[in-house]
């Protein structure tokens, strides 16, 4: 699963700097594939969608911190446990159930961020 951060978050920005795969954001910050990593080109979307790494997309959320589905690996292949979880104050970073992936999943979605 990916982590999702719920409506307790306090937009204490604690979870922000220790997520791996940069995809961590604050409240309405546009983000992009690309950013924190060296992806390049068209990138698959977990909807099927076909991006470009660069583009920027919609904020998930504009009223608290969110993490971007496509980018979270719940930290696999870097620590025993979701950074973001491991830090929040106030347990907001939670699995999220409308995306749970197998650990073979998020280690390829590693292997796709990180070059």
């Amino acid at each position: 699963m990916a982590i999702i951060i719920t409506d307790e978050c306090i937009n204490c920005g604690a979870c922000e700097p220790e997520c791996p795969n940069n995809a961590i954001y604050e409240g309405g910050v546009e983000w992009a594939i690309s950013d924190g990593n060296t992806v390049k080109g068209h990138y698959v979307l977990h909807n099927g969608h076909k991006v470009d790494a660069d583009e920027k997309q919609e904020p998930v959320s504009n009223e608290f911190y969110y993490i971007v589905p496509d980018k979270c690996t719940e930290c696999v292949g870097f620590h025993e446990e979701p950074q973001c979880a491991a830090v929040c104050p106030v347990d907001c970073c939670v699995p999220d159930p409308d995306f749970e992936e197998t650990e073979e999943v998020l280690l390829a979605r590693k292997e796709q961020l990180h070059l």
